[in-house]
Order: structure tokens, then sequence, then C-alpha cells
């Protein structure tokens, strides 16, 4: 892969580091839920058990990249909401509908097969809000295992069909980006505090339960990361630097066991450092091409792993004739990831991209004018 170097203006079309880093994220979500099936003698690591949080910096994530790839298109007055939209869907729906069409064949063999399994947890109402995207705009309290963690798929829909007001929000400020930060982190503090008086729980912890809120100002952030980074370019070794210390930053705070929503802010300079690695053209080892391919399959793995480790305790327990709450051996987890791997990368080959590539072919050429060039 050829070096794309930064212009004088903003960041380079790649952002690899940025790709790199959904890896690293994806990751450490898939070895939360692991941590939480193996026997807890065998240790506790409280990174890996606030590594859930990475979703929320998936969220800011996804305002970054979006105000990179759809700003310039926005700012010119070219920017078209349906074929954002069909983009949009096409990055998601192919490999959301394959996962949740494998969970409804589990569930519905397991009940034709007289399998035990809580059947509450996957209740009729429930999937066809998954199916359509909107089970994370209600509240609730029921525990939902239909492709649990598409909640946030829920979220990201939510942020993508009002992306056009946040857009014109980030156009307004452009100048002032610290001023959008402090409208995002505002809007996170009254959100929060909203969230705790209702489900006596703070914001970082809305799933399934109106996990719109989590995602509404940490896009908003994301979107004034972005503005921050394209007036900022640094040498290489500040970059270097500043990556590696925010960085070891977040970790320690995860070590420590910090407060969920100090976290949550702790990965904001973490994105915001990794991509002035691209301004600064000091990727190095991010920019891996088996790296950055991680990071491309990382969404595959983050919504398949938690159907195969349900199937595989399904499987055991009926075999062994246990409880499905059994503990995991280290061994057994270490093969289920190896699985887990490979499914991820079959599905982001045979279904993710060609899906992808298929939906834009097919409701893009509908006499849509084509977008500007990010």
């Amino acid at each position: 892969m050829t070096s794309v170097p930064p212009t004088r203006d903003g960041y380079p079309a790649e952002l690899r580091a940025l790709t790199s880093l959904r890896a690293f994220l994806a990751l450490g979500v898939v070895l939360f839920h692991y941590q939480l099936q193996w026997d807890p003698a065998l240790g506790f690591s409280p990174i890996i058990e606030r590594s859930r949080l990475a979703v929320d910096a998936f969220f800011m994530l996804s305002g970054f990249i979006l105000a990179h790839v759809y700003g310039p298109a926005f700012a010119a007055g070219t920017f078209r909401y349906r074929r954002f939209l069909v983009a949009r869907l096409a990055r998601l729906y192919p490999l959301h509908l394959t996962v949740l069409a494998g969970v409804l064949v589990m569930v519905v063999g397991a009940t034709a097969a007289g399998v035990r399994f809580d059947a509450d947890s996957y209740p009729p109402l429930a999937f066809v809000q998954t199916l359509f995207l909107v089970q994370a705009w209600f509240p609730t309290n029921e525990v939902i295992h239909w492709s649990g963690p598409s909640w946030s798929l829920s979220a990201e829909w939510f942020a993508y069909l009002l992306f056009p007001a946040y857009a014109w929000l980030a156009l307004r400020l452009r100048a002032r980006p610290w001023a959008l930060l402090g409208v995002g982190a505002v809007a996170f503090a009254v959100i929060d505090a909203l969230y705790i008086q209702a489900f006596g729980k703070v914001l970082p912890r809305a799933e399934d339960s109106l996990g719109i809120l989590r995602i509404a100002p940490e896009f908003l952030v994301g979107m004034a990361l972005y503005a921050l980074g394209h007036r900022w370019r640094w040498s290489r070794p500040l970059a270097t630097a500043a990556a590696l210390f925010t960085t070891l930053v977040l970790l320690g705070a995860m070590q420590l066991a910090l407060d969920d929503r100090i976290i949550v802010a702790l990965c904001a300079p973490v994105i915001l450092t990794w991509s002035l690695l691209a301004r600064a053209d000091c990727e190095g080892p991010l920019a891996a091409p088996a790296l950055v391919f991680a990071g491309e399959a990382s969404f595959a793995l983050y919504l398949v792993h938690m159907p195969v480790i349900i199937a595989f305790k399904g499987v055991v327990a009926e075999l062994r004739g246990v409880d499905s709450a059994f503990r995991i051996t280290p061994v057994e987890l270490t093969g289920l990831f190896v699985v887990t791997a490979l499914i991820a990368v079959a599905l982001h080959l045979l279904v993710e991209k060609p899906g992808r590539a298929w939906i834009r072919r097919r409701f893009e050429s509908r006499g849509a004018e084509p977008a500007a060039p990010a």
C-alpha cells in the first residue's frame, strides 16, 4: 500500500491509523464479553472490563469519519441526502441482515429441537425492531439477544438520519471548533444527568434502552474533533508522542477503573491524536496492510462474536447436559476466538463488501447526481 501524503489544508483521503483503531476497539468489546464467560478465579482485568466503552469511541469515530467524507460536499452544497442514506444502508444492512437471519435460524432450530433456552430474551416485537434498526430508540427493561451488539447500529442509524442537522451545526461553527466541542460536551452532560434521573445509571450504560441518547452528543464530539484536527498540522515527533501519551493515559484510566464518563472523555484525544498521525505522515505500523484489513473486518467481528458465543454455549450445554451458564475455559475461548475471527473475515469478504457494492450500484444509479469528492 503506497503512502498517501497529507495536504497542507487538511487530512489525506485515507486515515489508516483510524481504520486500525477500529480493530483494537472491536477486539476490546470481544474480550469484554469473553471475560464475562471465564471463571473469575482466573483473574479480572479492569482494562478489559472498561473495553465495553469502545462503543463510545466508535460513535465518535462515526462523526469524525462522516465529517471527513461528506463535510466538503455539504459545505459546497452538493450533498445528496438520498445518496448518503443509500451509502449508510449499504454499510450496515448486508451484514446486519445476515447475522440476524443466522440468529433467527438458531432460535427456530432450538425451538423445533426442544433445546432449552431463554425464549423471553427473543421476543417477536424486538425481532421486528432489530430488523429495522429501531430497537435502541425506545425505553425498555428487557434483555434482548437478537443480534445483541446491533443496538449500536440502531443508534448509528438514528445519527445518520439526523446527519444534515449535525453537518449544518458543524458548518456554522467550523471556524470555532472548540465551541462545537463544547456543545457536544454540554449535551453529553445534560443527557447524562437526565438519563441518571430516569434510569438510575450513567449514559455510557445506555444500550437497548434509549441507546440513541448515547450517540447523540458523541457523534457531534467526533465532528468537532475532525474540525480541530483539520486546523492542526504537527511534526512527526510531536504527533507520535501525542498519540502515545493519550493512549497510555486512556489505558491507565481504564486500569484504574475510573468513572465511565471520564474514560469516554479520554477516548476523544486518542481519536484526535491518532488522526493527526495521518496529517504528519507518520502512521507507521498502524498503517500496516494486515492491521488495516483487521480494521475493515472489525464490523463483522463486532456483530458476529456474541451469536457465536451463544451458539457455542447452547450446543455444549446440550451435549454435556449442563446449564448454558457454564464457564468457558481459556482453551475453549482461544479456539472460539479463532473460529469467530475466521467467520468474521468470511462475512466481510463474502457478504459485507459485495452486499455494499450491490446496494450502491442498485440504488445510486437511479439518476442521482454524482457526489463531490471528499
